[in-house]
């Protein structure tokens, strides 16, 4: 893998803007703005490197199922240093029992760091598989990109198959879920426009699934006492709903002890994804595949023997409350955020490489892979400044060449 230069598109603002990407823009702490999408750059892959990253991901998938099973059996075994979630019981309960009738899901995102170079492992950093967003960038924005500057040179490509596998999933639900309606739910109080794009674009892909949809806010979401089913602004039953908004919220709410008692709603994503979107993950996939290629030692009760590592809270997000400390160099950052009451786990530190620009500065990126029904489908990389991927990283488009 290698970082290039690339010429942006003339009208390149409106552009993304016309695909969904509005919220390009982000206004900087000590004034100003920098812009998240970036085309002035491309990572390029080859093929066979690609080859050798997707099954991977499949790999990593397939072990975080097995830790979530691991996870979900240690809940009821008094004493197990495991029952540390972050989680109310009645969460847990109503996660076990999601996984035990096999709920369907739809999508996730590994976030991984990989050197560049053929033939080196990727190295899981976590999961994100109850909420992750990216989808706009990732499987419309930086595809169009493709087509208009590389779709007729041949040899070229772009890892790119999600709002094609997202569709297809769609269509597999509507055979495993009861009915043929299903709502799309964000919250309003993300006021940058990315939970509604992002949304909007899932809701796209069932619509040509064939669903009937319809879209509303969380807190449009009611409660039926005498049926014990949610419904929505028409008191319509919700049959099926998909959500990007996190399980750990909703279960802390007013009305999370409802989910139990009401009766089965095909929720996406599935209940049992807390076990997935919690950070106690990747320290239960090194303790179920100690030394694993793909996978950064990590423990739920210390840094134990690392002298380098990173403190991350169990539910945190971009980078928000991680503490990142380095022996080698003395390295002391924390991160400021709401997050950490929860729990948090350590992990061994793990330097991102540096793909430097023609000035010099520094690019960290991320690889972003997306997981659709088990199968990798694509990457969207994001590239910081610094160590932390953070609010204010820049999206840089990928290709296939060679």
């Amino acid at each position: 893998m290698e970082r290039i230069t690339s010429t942006p598109r003339d009208g390149w603002e409106e552009i993304i803007r016309s695909q969904g990407l509005t919220y390009s823009t982000s206004e900087l702490p000590g004034g100003g703005t920098t812009e998240y999408w970036n085309e002035s750059a491309a990572y390029v892959f080859t093929l066979a490197e690609v080859e050798a990253l997707e099954p991977q991901v499949e790999q990593l998938h397939r072990m975080a199922l097995e830790a979530a099973r691991f996870l979900a059996d240690e809940q009821w075994r008094p004493g197990s240093p495991w029952r540390c979630l972050g989680l109310p019981e009645y969460a847990v309960e109503y996660a076990v029992n999601s996984l035990n009738r096999g709920d369907p899901d739809l999508y996730g995102r590994f976030d991984l760091v990989y050197s560049g170079v053929p033939g080196e492992p990727v190295k899981m950093l976590e999961y994100n598989a109850d909420t992750a967003t990216g989808i706009v960038e990732s499987a419309i924005c930086q595809w169009y990109w493709y087509e208009a500057l590389h779709g007729a040179t041949p040899g070229r490509d772009q890892w790119n198959s999600l709002f094609e596998a997202i569709r297809d999933r769609f269509a597999t639900l509507r055979l495993l879920l009861p009915g043929g309606g299903m709502h799309f739910a964000h919250t309003e109080l993300e006021r940058t426009g990315e939970d509604i794009m992002n949304t909007a674009v899932l809701r796209d892909c069932a619509d040509q699934a064939g669903w009937r949809t319809t879209s509303l806010l969380m807190s449009d979401i009611g409660w039926d006492a005498s049926l014990k089913e949610f419904v929505d602004l028409a008191d319509e039953p919700i049959q099926n709903i998909f959500k990007l908004y996190p399980w750990e919220d909703m279960m802390a709410e007013e009305f999370g002890p409802l989910l139990a008692a009401q009766r089965p709603t095909g929720w996406i994503e599935p209940a049992w994804k807390m076990f997935l979107s919690t950070k106690v993950l990747g320290a239960a996939m090194w303790h179920l595949y100690p030394d694993h290629e793909n996978l950064l030692p990590s423990y739920v009760d210390g840094p134990r023997d690392m002298t380098s590592w990173v403190k991350k809270p169990l539910h945190g997000r971009e980078g928000d409350n991680i503490e990142i400390f380095r022996a080698d160099s003395g390295e002391h950052l924390v991160q400021p955020g709401r997050y950490g009451a929860e729990g948090h786990v350590w992990q061994q530190y793990t330097q991102i490489p540096n793909f430097p620009g023609p000035d010099g500065a520094p690019n960290y990126p991320v690889l972003g892979a997306w997981v659709v029904n088990g199968e990798s489908v694509g990457v969207g990389i994001r590239e910081s400044d610094g160590p932390v991927t953070d609010y204010y990283a820049r999206f840089v488009p990928n290709l296939i060449d060679g």
